[in-house]
C-alpha cells in the first residue's frame, strides 16, 4: 500500500507569481513534481529562470507558496534552502577558472561540513579530517562525472564542455535531495549532448530527483518522465513527452518555432 508520506511531491509550487516593476514574469504558476525527471520548456522570456530563482530564494515571490519534501520553503533563506538539499546549476558556467578541478568541486561540499570553509583554512585534526573526507566526496562526484583524470588541471584549461561537466560535479557535491539544471546542454555538441543526457538518466539512481530546463527537445524528450510548458510566464501545459508533442498549443508557441535560442 502507497502511504501519503510516499506519494508527496518532492517540490511543490502554489500559485507562483513574480512580478518586477509591473513586469508580471509568472503568473500564478503550480505544478508537483513526482517523478525523477522533470522538464520545464518554454521560449525566451516564458519565465523557466525566474522559477528556478523563486525555488532557490534568490527571488522572493510576490505571490504564492514553494514547498519542499512537504514542508513550505517560500520564507526560507537562500543558505538555508542549499542546507535542505536543493541544489542548482546554471545558464552561464560559473567556475572558478585559476583554482583547479578538484578545489572547483569541494566548494561545494562544504554545506554538509561542521568545519566550514573559513574554519578547514586552520589546521585542527578535526578540520583536516573534513577536508580529507571533502576530497573523497569530490572525487566521487568527478569520477561519476568522467573528469577525476583531470582532478588537478586548472578549471579554466578545460574545453567548455567539459566545465560543463564540472559545474554538474560541483552541485552533485552537495549531495542534493533536488537538483536544478538550467540549460545544461547549452553550448554542447552532439556528443556532450549524449553523454549529459547519460549522466541526467543516471541521477535517480543516487537518489536525486532532477528539475531540467532545456531548450534542447531532443534531450529534453529522452531524459524527462513529465514536462511542464511555460509560456509568458503562464502554464500552457503540462503532460507526458508524447502527450506535449501532440500538443496543438504548445507546437504552435514553442515546438514549432525553429530557432528558440
Amino acid at each position: 500500500m502507497t502511504s501519503v508520506a510516499d506519494d508527496r511531491p518532492v517540490l511543490e509550487v502554489r500559485n507562483a507569481t513574480k512580478a518586477f516593476l509591473g513586469l508580471v514574469a509568472l503568473s500564478h504558476v503550480s505544478f508537483a513534481v513526482r517523478d525523477n525527471i522533470y522538464g520545464v520548456i518554454g521560449p525566451n522570456g516564458a519565465g523557466k529562470t525566474t522559477l528556478f530563482n523563486l525555488i532557490t530564494r534568490v527571488l522572493d515571490p510576490t505571490e504564492g507558496e514553494i514547498l519542499f519534501d512537504g514542508e513550505p520553503i517560500t520564507t526560507r533563506p537562500a543558505h538555508q534552502i542549499a542546507r535542505l538539499g536543493i541544489a542548482r546549476t546554471f545558464q552561464n558556467v560559473r567556475l572558478f577558472a585559476h583554482q583547479s578541478v578538484i578545489e572547483n568541486v569541494v566548494m561545494g561540499t562544504y554545506r554538509n561540513t561542521q568545519s566550514g570553509f573559513v574554519r578547514g583554512l586552520f589546521a585542527t585534526r578535526y578540520a583536516r579530517a573534513e577536508q580529507e573526507r571533502a576530497r573523497r566526496e569530490a572525487m566521487r562526484c568527478l569520477d561519476f562525472v568522467g573528469l577525476a583524470a583531470q582532478a588537478d588541471q586548472p578549471a579554466g584549461t578545460l574545453p567548455f564542455g567539459r566545465q560543463r561537466l564540472l559545474e554538474l560535479a560541483r552541485a552533485l557535491a552537495m549531495v542534493p535531495r533536488l537538483l536544478l539544471l538550467d540549460e545544461p546542454a547549452a553550448g554542447l555538441n552532439d556528443r556532450e549532448t549524449e553523454e549529459l543526457a547519460g549522466l541526467v538518466r543516471r541521477l535517480p539512481a543516487q537518489g536525486i530527483t532532477v528539475v531540467l530546463v532545456e531548450h534542447n527537445m531532443d534531450l529534453m524528450m529522452s531524459v524527462a518522465e513529465r514536462i511542464l510548458v511555460l509560456n509568458s510566464g503562464q502554464v500552457l501545459a503540462e503532460g507526458r513527452p508524447d502527450e506535449i508533442r501532440a500538443e496543438r498549443a504548445v507546437i504552435d508557441a514553442y515546438l514549432g518555432v525553429e530557432d528558440v535560442a
